[in-house]
């Protein structure tokens, strides 16, 4: 879990820094603002589609969404377990 936050901690500000710099290398004539707000719409555009797909490969492994574990939980690891314990 830890290794997945890191890699999207890093994969997205990288995205930004280089389609930023590609665009105001590409798009001489355009204004930082025009390259930063290009940028964010695409980086936003590919989380909305990893999202979306990581979405649809959970919906579609599962036969109930909702009562259905991965392989590595347990009830010690499950957010059910932990809002048990805060009441």
């Amino acid at each position: 879990m830890l290794l997945t936050l890191a890699c999207g901690s890093l994969f997205f500000p990288g995205l930004f820094a280089l389609c930023t710099w590609g665009l105001r290398r590409a798009r001489p004539a355009w204004t930082d603002s025009d390259c930063v707000m290009i940028t964010t719409r695409l980086v936003s555009s590919v989380q909305a589609v990893l999202a979306t797909g990581s979405g649809i490969v959970i919906i579609r492994s599962c036969n109930d969404v909702i009562t259905d574990r991965s392989l590595g939980e347990t009830l010690a690891t499950s957010l059910l377990a932990v809002s048990s314990r805060q009441n």
